[in-house]
């Protein structure tokens, strides 16, 4: 049975995980054994963090909204209630844009909770 040589394989497998690992820092980006470890452990926390992600994102929209509803005199909670309340369903991500970018409808909205 003839010889197989497997170099060719090995270089081409070293070489997709030291490409994918460039920018990690230290020996992480250069040595084989320890780029496969970071690099596993890199998609695991990419993995996880598109989930996290969401999370986070929702958590800062109500940050904003309450902050947004406090100079009107009313409270986060009070206000979502309100919109419920009122038949209004507008989703936090769009509530957080309108108290940045256009105050004067986000009052108007505000008005509407506070009434309800």
């Amino acid at each position: 049975m003839a010889r197989v040589k497997r170099g060719v394989a090995a270089h081409a497998r070293h070489k997709k995980v030291l490409e994918a690992s460039k920018g990690f820092v230290g020996r992480s980006s250069t040595n084989y054994r320890i780029a496969l470890q970071r690099l596993e452990k890199s998609l695991q926390y990419a993995y996880r963090d598109r989930r996290v992600k969401k999370r986070e994102f929702r958590s800062l929209w109500i940050q904003r909204i309450n902050a947004a509803v406090r100079e009107h005199g009313l409270t986060y909670s009070r206000f979502i209630s309100g919109l419920a309340g009122a038949g209004i369903e507008i989703d936090r991500k769009v509530l957080s844009d309108l108290a940045i970018h256009e105050p004067v409808a986000f009052k108007a909205l505000v008005d509407q909770a506070s009434k309800a």
